[in-house]
């Protein structure tokens, strides 16, 4: 029985010593994020925004029996008759007016990386993070994986597009040149993954 719990703890000894001799991993990657950004871009866009409304064949023929309907019904000097048309002329001219579904927009969010290591980069992931300016609260986080292969040295600048805006705050419906007030952004990277297998994971 002594001899046993002498071999246990003569284990525990060894095996202590060999984590003790285990090389501590790096806080931080040998990776830089050189630039970030995000851009709002306008998808679906057709035609001219600034042309006036287009009128086609049908509606010039509608507008055309409308007004013969008026005309009629103010020379039979009914006058309740053709207030009942200039409603329903109203009434079409007010849907007619309307306007179209509102346009959507999609997000283009940009990152430049560079590999300071030795080592050949395969593939990272990374946020893009969007904090409240004034009170520093996190109100959104983008997620991506970048697949690329980045040589020792070597810069490489990834573009991804995707249809959900940095924060709540920020329309995918209309163009609004004061959203980003307010707004502060940063980039963090989450996983590096090497040529050599080797994996580098924020804690």
């Amino acid at each position: 029985m002594k001899r046993t719990l002498c071999l246990i703890a003569l284990t525990l000894a060894l095996g202590s010593g060999v984590a003790a001799q285990s090389p501590a991993l790096s806080t931080e990657p040998s990776v830089s994020i050189v630039k970030y950004s995000w851009t709002k871009e306008r998808i679906n866009w057709e035609g001219d925004p600034f042309a006036g409304a287009f009128e086609s064949f049908e509606d010039v023929r509608r507008r055309a029996v409308d007004a013969r309907r008026l005309e009629r019904a103010r020379g039979s000097g009914n006058i309740g008759e053709a207030a009942k048309v200039e409603r329903e002329i109203r009434a079409e001219q007010v849907v007619k007016a309307r306007p179209p579904k509102p346009p959507r927009y999609a997000f283009v969010y940009k990152v430049g990386i560079k590999n300071d290591s030795d080592k050949t980069i395969t593939e990272f992931d990374w946020d893009y993070v969007f904090f409240d300016a004034a009170t520093g609260a996190e109100i959104g986080r983008r997620q991506f994986t970048g697949v690329e292969k980045i040589g020792p040295g070597k810069s490489k600048e990834l573009t991804f597009q995707v249809s959900s805006p940095p924060a709540k705050t920020i329309s995918v419906y209309a163009l609004d040149k004061n959203e980003r007030r307010g707004l502060s952004e940063a980039v963090v990277l989450v996983r590096v993954a090497y040529a050599d297998g080797s994996v580098w994971l924020r804690p």
